[in-house]
């Protein structure tokens, strides 16, 4: 009889053996089955995600952004030729869509109205026309080079991957179903923390900016998107200096 719990106990054991390191118990290798970026100093980790991210062709980024004292919330698709998507800032919102060089805007009547305030006036009624019509920003603009940061991919993800300090390994985890290792940098991560995906290719899929200056998801890694400019006849003219977004 105890020759044949063993046997049991043993086939028990050679069962498990496939996601326990040892029958007594062992922990599972958190590595195990990923990328094998987990297992790199973090400073490699830290390089593979930003080559990842820069031989991408296309991506989404959302979430907050803190810059110069503004916030803005961004829910943008980008590739090498453009973007479009959303941003919105002190309670208002606006679209953004660039092809090539041509960037257009699309807003509602409060935000070519200024302020928002209705003083029934000539501001009102140009500001009927252009509710929700796109506008084309002339590159001349003040606002062009601001407003089209916000669809250049390279710029905003050479400008947004950064981690400033001394970069240190943390967690295993999971963004939005996929398996990360964290990275972060700085005293207690205020130096900004980078969420590394561990299956495929190494894209960073969350950041968390230094200093709380906000926290931006990145999706859809190469998944292909066509940027069409709006038809003639549906763009026009401001007229004036494109209004001030912050």
């Amino acid at each position: 009889m105890r020759t044949r719990n063993r046997a049991v106990v043993a086939a028990m054991c050679a069962g498990l053996a496939a996601t326990l390191a040892a029958c007594g118990g062992g922990e599972k290798d958190p590595d195990a089955g990923t990328n094998g970026v987990g297992k790199l100093p973090a400073a490699k980790i830290e390089s593979k995600a930003r080559q990842a991210a820069g031989s991408a062709h296309a991506v989404r980024l959302s979430g907050n952004l803190v810059t110069s004292g503004a916030t803005y919330k961004l829910n943008m698709r980008l590739n090498t030729d453009g973007g479009a998507g959303e941003v919105s800032t002190k309670g208002s919102s606006f679209q953004l869509l660039r092809v090539g060089k041509e960037l257009y805007l699309k807003a509602g009547a409060g935000f070519w109205s200024h302020d928002g305030k209705s003083d029934g006036g000539d501001a009102d009624n140009a500001a009927g026309k252009l509710d929700n019509k796109y506008v084309k920003v002339p590159s001349g603009d003040p606002s062009y080079k601001r407003l089209s940061g916000f669809t250049d991919m390279k710029l905003l993800l050479d400008g947004l991957l950064g981690l400033h300090g001394k970069i240190a390994t943390g967690d295993h985890g999971r963004v939005g179903g996929v398996r990360t290792i964290t990275i972060s940098a700085g005293e207690a991560g205020d130096g900004g923390s980078l969420d590394v995906s561990l299956e495929g290719r190494p894209y960073p899929l969350r950041l968390q900016r230094a200093g709380g200056a906000g926290v931006i998801r990145l999706t859809d890694w190469n998944k292909g998107f066509k940027l069409t400019a709006p038809e003639k006849g549906h763009v026009l003219d401001y007229g004036q200096q494109i209004p001030e977004t912050a």
